[in-house]
């Protein structure tokens, strides 16, 4: 399978590209930092603004599935990356005539959200660095996901919680909409898109990821992820 991986040099479009390449497909990488990926085989490398509207029209063009592990580190001034992104994807995909796109959003984005047994986190956290700091962000995630909803495509949005670092996939948790749980590490967020593309269990569906094997101190997650993209 002919994949295109937008925001590859991101923490979560790198565990993507790594997965993707280790089960044999063709991976092309699109990133605003080509220059970061090494050369391997398998792997095309592509450097592109995702508001290049033409740029990504190229980059899509012959491809079999697109997967956006696109990002924008929390801030409180406005945030397009998402929803622009989203236009110029799914008009290439759509002139290419290329269907399967899974794209990365997050739990927040779901009202009905609220991990159980997370006292703290739905009580302080969430409504501080969520529905605050990381607000905008949110809102122009929502905007993606009603311009993915219109589209004609297979699509499927990724929906992970608080994302970490952990070095393996783990045995995650799937749901409709969102997951009963706070964490998702990159590596079984990447994980669910690939195999998504393999079952098709949440087509035209939001696909919620949580982790529950292992678990981040929440102190050192928030310090660490305040600055980073997805």
């Amino acid at each position: 399978m002919r994949l295109v991986v937008l925001g590859a040099t991101g923490p979560t479009g790198r565990r993507l590209t790594d997965q993707a390449l280790a089960a044999g497909q063709q991976v092309t990488a699109v990133a605003r930092r080509p220059e970061s990926l090494p050369p391997r085989a398998g792997l095309g490398v592509v450097g592109a603004d995702i508001a290049d509207a033409e740029a990504v029209d190229a980059a899509i063009a012959g491809s079999d599935a697109v997967l956006s592990a696109l990002g924008a580190a929390p801030s409180r001034r406005p945030v397009t990356v998402y929803s622009v992104a989203a236009r110029n994807i799914i008009a290439a995909m759509e002139r290419h005539g290329v269907k399967r796109l899974v794209v990365v959003s997050s739990s927040v984005t779901d009202p009905a959200w609220r991990p159980s047994g997370a006292f703290f986190f739905n009580n302080v956290l969430d409504p501080y660095v969520n529905r605050v700091i990381a607000r905008t962000a949110h809102e122009d995630m929502r905007r993606m996901e009603a311009l993915v909803r219109a589209s004609d495509l297979d699509w499927t949005i990724a929906r992970p919680s608080g994302l970490f670092d952990h070095p393996v996939v783990t045995d995650y948790a799937l749901a409709e909409n969102s997951g009963d749980g706070v964490f998702t590490a990159r590596a079984d967020l990447a994980a669910s898109m690939l195999r998504e593309l393999a079952d098709d269990r949440f087509v035209r569906k939001a696909m919620g990821v949580v982790t529950t094997a292992v678990k981040p101190g929440i102190p050192r997650l928030i310090w660490r992820e305040a600055v980073r993209k997805k």
